[in-house]
């Protein structure tokens, strides 16, 4: 990241501003929007209450309550937890099983469901199936088994993420307790329509509906005693569109798993050393969480520090076996040190990966040192993962990033970070004791309430719910006036199938300082995008490595501005340029300041020519399909097979290898596991015609440099090293007169003189 001056132009000349909604529903830290809202509100809470007594409504709240004593009548409550839910539609030959959670906030109740279609196995005639009941095996006919229907018994049932219709608001429900065996259930039905869709979700217009639930016995599989309801549904014309039955399964909302794997001598982040464990914390939102202390041997990379890629290559060699479709699984990589940042990295793919997981994991460092300065009070100079109470908050933090949360700065809660927390401490308390251990309020509600997708690993990626589809209309975020956002293409027209390379720039143009963020790399979240193809479909792009620190905010003076470059292949939807014709690219920088959301944005125009030889048409189509290639260009590392084999085709295409070659040097001049760096064969690859960005540029030098102090060339001859750090710096030199900020880019390139 470099600072460079600008001349100073007059305040206000930026970007339109976002809309927001004038309708404050919900507030959240860091959910900026574009456009209208197109989310579904998260459930309010259900303030109804029956006309009994007040005394006894101050009575213990359970199901069908017996008070024979006092009154010759029985008593109906819906009991919290988790209700397994299957909806018939009318006339279709399929149906929706899914969950509703419902939650006690005091005297009130909220409520939230998902639906997922089932398609089932028809089978006939239906076979017996022999059931024991009472220590007797009888025979029953029940086909649930093969139609597979959730089981009951199984708890918190788990459903295919591809088979994900709807989300249920609910709007009406049994609030505390009632002499009628029967109550209206109220709901509204936003259907899902993909991550690439705009809007992603549609509220059914025949809405909302209405149910007439009648209290019942629950069929066999079920807890003792469950809650088990059934009843038509009807919609806004008081036609039957259905049927629905819930029965209760769980006094939990939503259960999960957290795998820990580390390296030998790196903890296993599984407590805070003062009673707070990971169920503790959960208990508090009502997820079940099922915590594995899996792997301690986890082989380490050459020296202590590893890359991302080689974090990434642990992660898929190393984790159970998980199928998200059966197992809510989240993973944790302890390791001691991490090359791309202090604390730790979210690594997991943001869906552009060859299995298209996003949120599955994290990695943290155990061996940073902690700075020997007062404001990390008891636990200061200490080594991380060793300071078990902010180590384990930094654990939590992260999955919580991974469950599909932001940034939270309303209180000293979960989601706030670690050096926020250690500056707010007010003495006599130090840190790490005026850490809140649980969620903010808004957190735990989204927790308990957000759609399955938003929630889930394997769901919608990091950043979608914020980037394009908002929550609620306050997410929008405000333009940050004073501040512009400057996009230049470093080539207006490429070849298809070559990376498009931008630099960016955040300049001041107001006449006095103004807060901003001190660096634009997108690990740090604050980046993102879309680009807008000839035909007008949007794809969008953010970061896949997402760091474990919140970008910290500084005061840019007048004329200042920020700098930095992004490469662009893939994106959630796929390749983001996958044809000829005119592109759009809009970015946008947004963070988060005093309590709301501001940001930037800008936009460049470049072009895409067709295939020029069947060479490079072959070689495109093999870049273009294969996933894995946006890993090789963002984490660099051998294992990555299919992405580098991409790669090798693109440098073996004579249009293609001026694109590529970098990507290759990147790979080469930096060790892998085993493998030393190899100087000789990165200079071969890199002449006047490679295409480099300013901040490629400057990551070359960086380890050229790493590679030459620690002479690993592997060849064993120091006089091939000199002359292939001789070459490579002859090239990036030439190369740094092409750019606005050549001062600054040359005295980063005067070490390898």
């Amino acid at each position: 990241m470099k600072t460079t001056r600008v001349n100073a132009k007059k305040a206000g000349t930026t970007t339109g501003k976002a809309p927001v909604g004038t309708e404050q529903v919900e507030h959240s830290t860091r959910m900026p929007q574009d456009g209208p809202p197109v989310f579904p509100q998260l459930p309010d809470p259900i303030t109804v209450l029956p006309k009994l007594p007040e005394e006894l409504l101050r009575l213990p709240i359970e199901r069908q309550l017996e008070l024979e004593k006092l009154f010759p009548l029985k008593f109906y409550s819906l009991d919290a937890g988790c209700y397994l839910v299957r909806f018939n539609p009318t006339g279709l030959n399929y149906h929706y099983d899914g969950t509703i959670r419902v939650q006690r906030q005091g005297n009130n109740t909220i409520a939230s469901g998902d639906l997922y279609q089932h398609n089932p196995i028809q089978i006939w005639p239906l076979p017996t199936i022999p059931v024991i009941k009472g220590g007797i095996l009888v025979p029953q006919n029940d086909a649930g088994i093969f139609l597979g229907e959730p089981n009951p018994a199984n708890g918190i049932p788990v459903f295919a993420r591809s088979r994900y219709r709807y989300y249920l608001r609910i709007t009406q429900i049994l609030e505390s307790i009632s002499l009628s065996n029967t109550f209206t259930l109220g709901f509204e039905m936003w259907k899902f329509n993909g991550v690439s869709a705009s809007p992603m979700w549609t509220k059914e217009a025949t809405g909302p509906y209405q149910a007439q639930m009648t209290f019942g016995t629950a069929p066999a599989g079920y807890p003792a005693g469950a809650d088990y309801l059934t009843g038509p549904v009807r919609n806004a014309a008081n036609v039957v569109v259905g049927n629905i039955t819930m029965g209760r399964v769980s006094s939990y909302l939503r259960k999960a798993t957290v795998e820990i794997d580390r390296v030998a001598n790196s903890e296993a982040p599984l407590d805070s050393g003062a009673g707070h464990t990971w169920q503790s914390i959960f208990d508090q939102v009502k997820w079940q969480l099922n915590v594995v202390s899996s792997n301690a041997d986890v082989a380490e990379p050459s020296g202590n520090s590893w890359s991302d890629g080689e974090m990434h290559a642990a992660m898929l060699a190393r984790r159970d076996s998980a199928n998200l479709d059966t197992e809510w699984r989240y993973h944790v990589l302890a390791v001691k040190r991490i090359d791309s940042t202090e604390r730790g990295i979210m690594y997991d793919n943001g869906g552009t990966d060859s299995n298209n997981v996003p949120r599955e994991g994290i990695g943290i460092s155990t061996h940073w040192m902690i700075p020997n300065t007062a404001t990390w009070g008891k636990v200061k100079g200490q080594r991380f993962g060793a300071a078990k109470a902010p180590y384990f908050r930094t654990a939590l933090h992260e999955i919580g990033h991974a469950m599909g949360l932001y940034h939270n700065t309303v209180d000293m809660g979960i989601m706030n970070t670690t050096d926020v927390i250690s500056a707010n401490a007010v003495l006599p308390v130090q840190f790490p004791d005026n850490i809140k251990w649980a969620h903010a309020a808004d957190d735990q509600k989204r927790l308990m309430h957000m759609p399955d997708v938003f929630v889930r690993p394997g769901g919608v990626s990091f950043g979608t719910s914020y980037s394009t589809h908002p929550l609620s209309p306050d997410d929008a975020h405000e333009e940050a006036v004073g501040l512009e956002l400057h996009v230049m293409p470093v080539q207006e027209v490429l070849p298809i199938g070559a990376p498009v390379r931008l630099e960016i720039s955040l300049a001041n143009t107001a006449p006095y300082s103004l807060p901003a963020p001190e660096s634009l790399n997108m690990k740090y979240g604050c980046v993102s995008g879309r680009v807008i193809d000839p035909s007008g479909t949007v794809r969008t792009f953010k970061t896949m490595l997402l760091c474990v620190d919140e970008v910290q905010l500084r005061y840019l003076e007048p004329g200042e501005q920020l700098t930095d470059s992004l490469t662009l292949l893939r994106g959630a939807e796929g390749a983001l340029f996958p044809s000829a014709g005119s592109y759009t690219v809009e970015v946008e920088v947004s963070w988060d300041m005093n309590g709301g959301h501001v940001g930037v944005s800008g936009q460049a125009h470049l072009f895409v020519t067709t295939a020029q030889t069947k060479s490079h048409a072959r070689a495109a189509l093999q870049v273009l399909s294969t996933p894995d290639t946006l890993l090789s260009l963002v984490l660099t590392g051998d294992h990555l097979l299919e992405g580098n084999a991409a790669i090798q085709a693109a440098l073996d295409d004579k249009v293609l290898r001026p694109h590529y070659a970098y990507l290759e040097v990147k790979r080469l001049a930096q060790p892998f596991q085993d493998r030393k760096a190899n100087l000789d064969a990165a200079a071969d690859l890199l002449d006047a015609e490679t295409v480099m960005s300013a901040g490629e540029i400057r990551k070359c030098t960086k380890l050229v440099k790493q590679a030459d102090a620690g002479n690993g060339n592997g060849n064993g001859d120091a006089s091939h090293d000199s002359d292939a750090k001789n070459r490579i710096a002859g090239v990036l030199r030439a190369k740094t007169e092409a750019h606005a900020d050549t001062d600054s880019m040359t005295a980063t390139l005067v070490a390898l003189s």
